[in-house]
């Protein structure tokens, strides 16, 4: 047993993990399965559920990275730009996002993850019907507007991720390929941003002493595995229809954890 949890449901946590990872890299939302899932079969109090799930998104954010560093997403259409602003805006926001779940009780908690999970569905199926997702993208983060825009949805994303422990990639790539950014730049920016964010979150939640390191080993190495499976996969399947599948899961999932 690991953290008071039962063989059975630890095991359980370590499937959804790699698969987790899975989308992680191959669509960007994918994390946010590790934090439905520690809410869903643990009895973990927020705090602790979003500090472990941060632990992991550091591990699974630097493996990403590079990962799209060798496959030269990170060195097109100004991602190593997109990647700094991302970075610097998302940590900032990590750090409020943090804050503001000291304030958060586990039914406010509980409801405002369900919301995020169903708002990341509709931003998914977005991004599948009118988002950009080959290699040419409409999007120029060089420009200051661009650059404002990024600063903006790394803000958010750092806000996001700082409160509910839903890793970087899960707002950042939708939000991304939605304005115009090609769908695996965006992937491999948002692994970038996902680093800082994660070990922001992560040292605030060890302040609080809210972090299961034994539950973080467990569930972060299927998590990592899943992270390169789920880059071959991006490199070498069309994800559209792994992302109108992943809309659907969300969409469904998120009125029940809103309400459990």
């Amino acid at each position: 047993m690991v953290a008071g949890i039962p063989t059975t449901t630890l095991a359980l946590l370590v499937v959804l993990s790699l698969f987790a990872g899975v989308g992680i890299t191959a669509v960007g939302p994918g994390g946010i399965f590790v934090t439905i899932a520690l809410v869903a079969l643990t009895d973990l109090p927020p705090a602790v559920v979003v500090g472990t799930a941060s632990a992991t998104f550091v591990a699974t954010g630097l493996v990403g990275a590079e990962s799209y560093r060798r496959s030269g997403e990170l060195g097109a259409h100004g991602g190593k730009r997109m990647a700094v602003v991302l970075s610097v805006t998302g940590l900032l926001g990590a750090l409020v996002g943090v804050r503001l779940n000291a304030l958060v009780d586990e039914s406010t908690f509980a409801l405002l993850l369900g919301v995020f999970v169903s708002l990341t569905g509709v931003l998914v199926f977005y991004r599948t019907r009118y988002g950009s997702t080959g290699a040419e993208g409409g999007y120029d983060a060089t420009t200051t507007r661009g650059t404002l825009g990024v600063a903006a949805i790394g803000s958010f994303v750092g806000v996001s991720g700082g409160l509910l422990g839903v890793g970087g990639p899960v707002l950042a790539v939708p939000l991304l390929v939605a304005v115009g950014v090609p769908m695996l730049v965006a992937v491999g920016v948002a692994q970038v941003q996902s680093i800082f964010v994660a070990a922001f979150a992560t040292v605030g939640y060890v302040a609080r002493d809210a972090v299961s390191w034994p539950l973080a080993v467990a569930i972060g190495v299927p998590e990592l595995v899943g992270v390169v499976v789920g880059w071959k996969v991006a490199q070498s399947v069309d994800a559209e229809r792994l992302t109108r599948v992943l809309a659907v899961l969300l969409l469904v999932l998120g009125p029940y954890i809103a309400l459990r």
